[in-house]
């Protein structure tokens, strides 16, 4: 075998290893978003604080709340506890896009999770941010479509808890800064998992009161 001949092997042999490393890339992107024929993308996200607050894009959470009531023919401010809530627009894509659309490709949601993070690396849950919890949904995406999805950012509980506790009355820190990680997991009509996370910024504060 000539030199020649040797190099054009190698030659095609280099071009194949690069086609199967690039097939393995491309799959791996495509399981990320689950082995279903449908993925879920996050379009928006807007956070509403409790106790009537402003939604926005991101939340301010106050972990107390001054509000006014009668004792006693007085009237009081009272220290109340609100959760807050989001509101995620999630829609359901098909990763052929010339494929027909069937209900199988439809997405339902079944369950969520909230993590908080911190961007400083400081992520002791229950010291420096609160403690992430689960939740369950029940919410369906049609392929193609859109779906509204509320649920709990800040429970009543987190803001009885360190650290949001030794914010009141602007203790401790005066405020903690954080990223809560929202992920939404599902399955579609043939049980292919599938999930998606979306981020959104909240900051924990014993802001002033009306």
């Amino acid at each position: 075998m000539n030199k020649r001949t040797v190099l054009a092997n190698f030659g095609r042999v280099a071009v194949a290893a690069a086609c199967v490393i690039s097939t393995a890339s491309c799959g791996g992107d495509l399981l990320r978003t689950g082995r279903g024929a449908s993925m879920l993308v996050v379009e928006s996200m807007s956070a509403t604080p409790g106790g009537g607050g402003q939604t926005s894009a991101f939340l301010l959470s106050d972990v107390q709340v001054l509000v006014d009531q009668t004792i006693n023919g007085v009237q009081t401010k009272v220290p109340t506890i609100f959760n807050d809530s989001v509101t995620a627009t999630i829609r359901n894509i098909p990763k052929n896009p010339t494929a027909t659309v069937t209900p199988t490709n439809s997405i339902t949601l079944t369950r969520y999770r909230v993590v908080f993070r911190r961007s400083d690396g400081r992520n002791t849950a229950g010291v420096d941010v609160p403690f992430g919890f689960d939740g369950g949904l029940g919410v369906t995406v049609v392929s193609g479509s859109t779906a509204e999805v509320s649920l709990e950012l800040v429970r009543h509980q987190a803001k009885l808890e360190p650290p949001l506790r030794n914010l009141v009355n602007t203790g401790g820190q005066g405020f903690i800064s954080t990223i809560a990680e929202i992920t939404f997991f599902g399955h579609d009509q043939n049980g292919n998992d599938a999930s998606v996370t979306a981020s959104i910024d909240v900051q924990f504060g014993d802001f002033g009161d009306e």
